[in-house]
């Protein structure tokens, strides 16, 4: 008996090793040939063309969010407690997060025309970029791999994508292509996702398009559940990319690509979190009903380990910012080197977050999710508009490890169901002396 207990151990061990090996692989490959091809096209473009792109970028990451629609996290559970319905889950999730992009588009191109100077440079960009919204919604396909721990199908596709964006990329800068043509690469890197995608679905899943259904019941109750979420969501995204964007009106499009390239080299590393958690996410479901105490020493390892990877990123990062930035770049971003050096000790928090905001739909405490990110938001645009004026790009990255801290930390010690996380948050932060000691 203990043998085959043991036995399916093992074999449960190494399914879940693998799918984080996948994911994992796949976002250290292409993480790390991105940033070669960026180095290229940032050199390529300077700090002012360079910012107007990352303004595009950001901008309609602003707006993209009412694609969420709070169905990440809650999508994967659904698909884990209800393998029978997966037909009716994909039908509605797509069919609602649809809805959230229409509404999402329209709002984005009156922004545009609103505040952009007509069919100049920066305009025509901004509507090349805002194309990628329309996209959003198939994301309804990464979380059916997710759900069926299946994360090589996920990482081929970005794979096989971000090799055949980062050859266009190259041929641009080869070639001295304009502005116009680095945005639209944007919008072809969505629609090929979209069609790897739906190839290897259609291979892997044996559910035909055909057969989705969309269920008006179940997307009431998913966005029942779902709207706080995506509320909470909005609410991390501003405080995710609004410095960008309040940078690009406080200051200028220039300011914003200094500041781009810091926070592109610091949030490079936030794929790490969401690898590790969302390949474990299933399992910590499954322990969570079980109920036998195993989800709280498992979380608590979780938290443990993300924060020292964390932890040794920033102190690596902060010590090698200013040689780092002069070999890539050049002299011409070199102010970059302090924001980066500043901005980098924000991913602590947001390691931990990836985490929490697993708890949270684990724990059903959606509200508290919706709060703290709510304040994390405040809290950043408030230092922003400070900040910005008197520091620039310096004063963003400071705004952002407070707002970071908290949304994600302290925020957490004024509600009783989340203080234990907490706890457990303070406990990971001095894992370093915890290991040392028991060593």
């Amino acid at each position: 008996m203990n043998k085959l207990v043991n036995k399916n151990f093992s074999k449960e061990v190494k399914k879940y090793f693998l799918n984080t090996s996948w994911m994992m692989g796949e976002k250290v490959f292409t993480m790390g040939l991105a940033m070669v091809v960026s180095v290229f096209v940032t050199r390529y473009l300077g700090p002012e063309k360079y910012g107007i792109l990352s303004y595009a970028v950001s901008l309609t990451g602003l707006f993209a969010i009412a694609t969420h629609m709070g169905l990440s996290g809650l999508a994967v559970r659904e698909f884990v407690k209800y393998p029978e319905d997966h037909q009716e889950l994909l039908g509605t999730i797509l069919g609602v997060k649809f809805v959230g992009a229409i509404l999402a588009i329209v709002a984005y191109l009156g922004f545009v025309f609103w505040t952009a100077d007509d069919y100049e440079l920066e305009f025509w960009v901004l509507i090349l970029v805002s194309g990628t919204i329309l996209i959003n919604p198939f994301e309804v396909f990464d979380y059916w791999f997710q759900a069926k721990v299946m994360a090589k199908y996920s990482s081929l596709v970005r794979g096989i994508s971000t090799i055949i964006l980062s050859i266009i990329k190259l041929i641009l800068v080869y070639l001295s292509a304009n502005l116009l043509a680095f945005a639209s690469v944007y919008l072809i890197q969505a629609v090929l996702i979209v069609g790897l995608f739906a190839f290897f679905f259609s291979k892997k899943a044996r559910i035909p398009f055909r057969n989705w259904k969309f269920s008006f019941k179940r997307a009431k109750m998913l966005m029942g559940q779902g709207w706080m979420i995506m509320v909470g969501a909005l609410f991390a995204m501003i405080y995710l990319k609004i410095d960008q964007v309040m940078i690009r009106w406080l200051v200028d499009v220039k300011e914003v690509g200094i500041y781009s390239v810091a926070v592109q080299l610091s949030e490079a590393w936030y794929f790490i979190p969401g690898v590790i958690v969302a390949s474990l996410f299933p399992k910590l479901i499954e322990l969570k009903n079980e109920g036998n105490g195993q989800f709280e020493n498992r979380f608590q390892q979780l938290l443990d380990l993300l924060f020292l990877i964390s932890f040794l990123i920033a102190v690596v990062l902060t010590f090698i910012a200013r040689p780092l930035i002069e070999f890539l770049y050049g002299v011409e971003f070199i102010e970059t080197a302090t924001i980066l050096s500043i901005h980098i000790w924000a991913g602590i928090f947001i390691f931990m977050r990836a985490a929490f905001s697993k708890w949270i739909l684990v724990e059903d405490a959606i509200a508290f999710s919706m709060i703290t990110q709510g304040a994390g938001g405040v809290v950043n645009i408030l230092l922003n508009l400070i900040l910005i004026p008197l520091y620039g790009g310096v004063g963003a990255a400071i705004a952002t490890i407070i707002s970071y801290a908290m949304a994600s930390y302290l925020s957490l010690l004024f509600y009783k169901k989340s203080r234990v996380i907490f706890w457990m948050m303070t406990k990971a932060i001095f894992s370093p002396v915890r290991y040392l000691i028991k060593l």
